[in-house]
This record gives C-alpha cells, structure tokens and sequence, in this order.
C-alpha cells in the first residue's frame, strides 16, 4: 500500500505529465494499492471561505480523457485519486461534486462523491449522499475524502460494508486562524493524524491517508501522507514535503488477528445508541 504526498494545482496537463513518474516509483517499489491525494486533477480550492466562481478547479467527466488517462497509467495496479466531477442534471445545468475514483487497467472500480462539505466548499460542490465499499484485486475497499473522516460515522459505515482498506484521499491545509510557524506543531496537523490512527483503530482496518503538500491560493497544505495498521499505529509517513509513504501487509490476516479477541463491530449495542440528536432532554435515572 502506497500514500502519497504531493502537490498538484490547476494545470492538468502537468499533472498528467506529473503521474506517470509517481505511478512508476510506486510499482518499483512494488505498491498493489495507491492512494493519491483529494484533488489530484486540477487542484483543490484556493479559499476555504470564499471559493469563487473563476478560480475553482477545472471539472471533468468520469468517462472524460483525464480519467481514462489515469486508468491507462495504472495496468495492473489499483489508483485511487481526486476530481472535481462535472455531472449534468436533469434540467440540462452542471452541478460540481468533489469526487474520489478508484480505477484499475481494466476499467473504474470506485466513486465515492464527499459527503461533508465544510466552510464555504458547498458554495462549490453539491454533497454525496452515501458510503459504500467495494470489490477490487487488493481487497475490498472504501473512500474518504478529507472532512469525511472526521466523522466516525463515515468509516464506520465502510467497515460494516466490509470494507478492509479504508482510502482517504485529503486536500487538508493548516490552520487558516491559527497559523504555526512549523508544519508540525500546526494544531491541524495533529487532528490530521489524530482522526486516521482514530479511524483505522476503531474499525480495525487499514487506513491509507494521502494528502496534498505546497500552497495553493491561501492555503498551505500538510503533507503527512501515511498508512495506519488496525492496531491504530502508523507503519509508514511522509512528512510536510511530498513523498511516499508505503507498507507491506498480509490484510485479512493482520484484520483477523485485530479483530480474534476484541472485534468492535461484532460487540456493538446498537440498541443503545442514539442515531439522531435528542430534542427532548434525556430521564433522570435518579427520580422513579
């Protein structure tokens, strides 16, 4: 499994020139799994309040050139990577998705669309609706992108899918009102690694965490691409500066040996969890 950290901006056709070379340094290294950062083709957003209308990243179709192109590069390997996703509705209008695609050389074997869409990112995409996994050749498999995992219920959702990798494809920045003088001691830094060791232990998955690096617009992004085994531990990581991050994993039996004594998806109580928030103050156990 291999995560990248790198940056990527608004020219497509340097990305694609970009690629092949990633994609091979991975296969040298003998990746089966490579998960590219949110926003690969064109670029993530260059203002996270006020993303603006002429400066957005340029979209493209699923079955558009850049995503075939990507496809070619992969061959036996299995790429997961970001787009902004055009997609006409309906009435004839286009409406924009941030979209992650899984592809191998023999065809699409993913989409997951974001479903968490914060600050002003919904002034720019319309919000998935859904978390589903997968088949692929290294197992079956899920995506994230970005704020998605912060929220447990998105992996979780994966996981009872039977999802064995869990691949979150992040365009994460640092703090935009609370800016450090060092990349790691950015207090987004450590949310960043915080929510994948969190996610990845509480499912007892693999977690593979890419990210983009440089700055972009307004935004500097983190880097801190990485894989987290099901015990919650990071196995490889890149830092601030684009890199690869890649482990070598024996999947169901490291999930099974996780999962032998403890396994959290079997013992929840779902009867005791409140799916909705409350809006009636919950009974005193104390009066009778």
């Amino acid at each position: 499994m291999g995560a990248v950290a790198a940056h990527f901006g608004r020219d497509v056709d340097r990305t694609l020139a970009k690629l092949p070379g990633i994609i091979d340094q991975a296969r040298e290294r003998g990746v089966d799994l490579l998960v590219l950062p949110d926003a690969t083709i064109g670029g993530y957003l260059h203002d996270m309040y006020h993303p603006g209308g002429d400066s957005l990243p340029p979209a493209v179709d699923l079955d558009g050139p850049e995503v075939a192109a990507v496809q070619g590069m992969a061959g036996d390997m299995v790429v997961c990577f970001g787009i902004a996703e055009r997609v006409r509705v309906d009435d004839g209008t286009e409406v924009r998705y941030n979209t992650a695609v899984c592809v191998h050389g023999d065809g699409l074997l993913g989409v997951h669309r974001k479903v968490h869409l914060p600050l002003g990112e919904s002034q720019a995409y319309r919000p998935g609706t859904r978390f589903d996994a997968f088949d692929t050749p290294v197992g079956r498999l899920g995506m994230l992108i970005d704020f998605d995992k912060t929220f447990p219920e998105s992996a979780r959702s994966l996981a009872l899918d039977d999802a064995q990798v869990i691949a979150c494809l992040s365009a994460w920045p640092a703090s935009v009102t609370d800016r450090s003088d060092r990349l790691r001691n950015d207090r987004q830094a450590h949310l960043f690694d915080l929510y994948d060791c969190a996610r990845a232990a509480e499912n007892q998955l693999y977690l593979v965490s890419a990210n983009q690096t440089g700055v972009l617009g307004g935004l500097r992004f983190l880097g801190q691409a990485k894989v987290v085994d099901p015990a919650g531990e990071i196995v490889a990581k890149t830092w601030a500066k684009g890199g690869l991050a890649v482990a070598t994993a024996d999947i169901e039996a490291d999930i099974a040996r996780a999962r032998r004594t403890m396994d959290h998806l079997r013992d929840r109580v779902e009867s005791a969890y409140a799916l909705t928030r409350r809006t009636t103050p919950a009974p005193d156990p104390t009066v009778p």
